[in-house]
């Protein structure tokens, strides 16, 4: 060891009167390697934080890559949302965490569906794009729906969407935004944040309003204060750029867009029972598929329809291939969307009703909270009414738990406000006949709580006496 010591000692510090190249060669060593490690190490560093490094280079990534390229986020590099915009250092030091997936993938230690549980914070990678203290206003959505008959009839229900937020400083302070600028808590009993039997939020002046699940049997006294979670952009947008679309929505959107004709007789509903079907491997699938187009083949409309009915069928091995992976156990199951409460408890996971304080009152649960009431429409529909709230409602209405006595207590002195013929109806012949409220079921939502029944006996408006 000594005599490699005393070698190196005498390359790096030679007798001073060695001829001039053996001075000057330590210094070019020294400026070669540096040149070397400074000029590969930037393109290395840049590659490894490329899409394309991150999306193909490792076997467990193919679906995340697949909805990456379809998302709204395309031209987002992966190191902005998983690493986030930091000085070098720090995204040094976030990135030696990728030596765990490594080292995982090395010795097989890890676990399908693969699922994220080590984000930064969105105020380190959402919101340095975005800024949700300025949002306001609302967005209007359309979003079309196929019917399961012959003729796939199409219907559009519009929302306006309540997007805003800001900050009450600005004179906003409402909308769905007001999430992330409040300190709303919340403590989750699974790793995806599904079951959320604990909701806090510090109030302006300090103190604090707690909400428990009624049916959760959550005692707030064991509650281990680190494992609380505060709300931010992906409590929400868990799947804004990595969405798996439940095959309905998928094959709405295809008809919406014409990739699969609405012409095709009672396509939606086929397309909706094939793609639904759980298959052992791909290959299985697309023959599910092909027999699909085999079928038309068979049928009177097929004869001039060909290309439209194998277009249709292309487009749903399409869809088939962005949902489902078999060798990374994923489908639309897999991964709920926390965005909107149908196809998993999103909202619902504490607007459901049953989240009370103290007081009995609940998470508001109201329908026009985030959005208008929705308004249905149909191809023969001219035109379409959206309500714009004016927040001059009656005084029932203004109850925290009104949703959940509405639901239990609506009558003919709705009309005072609204149309009322077909009273809780799906006709869409008036408001209280709206086919996407009273023709949809909320599987996520507290109105069979027998819990919730019990204790607002006592706020259930008395009937008024018949006219």
């Amino acid at each position: 060891m000594k005599v490699f010591q005393d070698r190196i000692r005498r390359f790096f510090f030679p007798p001073s009167d060695s001829p001039r190249w053996i001075l000057v060669l330590p210094y070019a060593v020294v400026i070669v390697l540096g040149l070397s490690l400074f000029g590969g190490g930037i393109p290395a560093w840049e590659y490894t934080n490329s899409t394309e490094f991150c999306g193909t280079a490792c076997h467990t990534m193919p679906p995340e890559n697949t909805a990456y390229l379809r998302s709204a986020h395309l031209n987002v590099t992966c190191e902005e949302c998983h690493v986030g915009r930091a000085p070098f250092f720090t995204q040094f030091t976030r990135k030696t965490g990728g030596l765990r997936e490594l080292y995982s993938m090395t010795f097989n230690l890890y676990e399908y569906p693969i699922q994220a549980h080590r984000l930064q914070p969105a105020v380190d990678t959402c919101e340095k794009c975005h800024r949700p203290d300025t949002l306001s206003g609302e967005k209007l959505l359309t979003i079309a729906h196929f019917g399961d008959t012959l003729t796939n009839p199409q219907t559009n229900i519009g929302l306006i969407m309540k997007t805003g937020g800001g900050t009450e400083l600005d004179g906003y302070g409402t909308g769905i935004h007001w999430h992330t600028q409040n300190q709303v808590y919340y403590y989750a009993t699974d790793s995806l944040d599904q079951a959320i039997p604990y909701v806090r939020l510090v109030n302006d002046d300090g103190s604090l309003t707690e909400f428990v699940d009624i049916d959760s049997g959550f005692n707030v006294s064991n509650l281990d204060e680190a494992l609380l979670k505060q709300m931010d952009c992906t409590t929400c947008h868990n799947r804004i750029t990595h969405n798996f679309e439940i095959p309905a929505d998928s094959v709405d959107e295809s008809m919406a867009r014409g990739a699969i004709s609405p012409e095709i007789p009672g396509i939606h509903k086929r397309a909706v029972e094939v793609l639904s079907t759980p298959y052992e491997t791909r290959a299985e699938a697309m023959k599910a598929i092909d027999e699909l187009e085999e079928y038309y083949k068979s049928t009177s409309y097929y004869p001039g329809n060909g290309d439209q009915i194998h277009a249709a069928t292309e487009e749903m091995k399409a869809i088939y291939d962005r949902t489902v992976f078999h060798d990374q156990k994923v489908d639309w199951t897999t991964h709920p969307n926390n965005i909107g409460h149908f196809n998993s408890a999103g909202c619902y996971r504490c607007h459901d009703g049953k989240h009370l304080n103290n007081q009995d009152q609940a998470i508001r649960m109201e329908c026009n909270l985030c959005h208008s009431i929705p308004a249905v429409s149909n191809e023969m529909d001219l035109v379409t009414r959206l309500e714009i709230d004016n927040r001059t409602q009656p005084e029932s209405h203004l109850n925290p738990n009104w949703i959940n006595l509405h639901y239990r207590s609506f009558n003919y002195t709705c009309a005072k406000c609204h149309t009322i013929q077909d009273l809780g109806g799906v006709s869409n012949t008036s408001f209280c006949s709206n086919s996407a409220c009273h023709g949809s079921v909320f599987t996520f939502a507290g109105f069979d709580s027998q819990t919730l029944h019990e204790i607002l006996e006592s706020q259930i408006p008395t009937p008024p006496p018949t006219p």
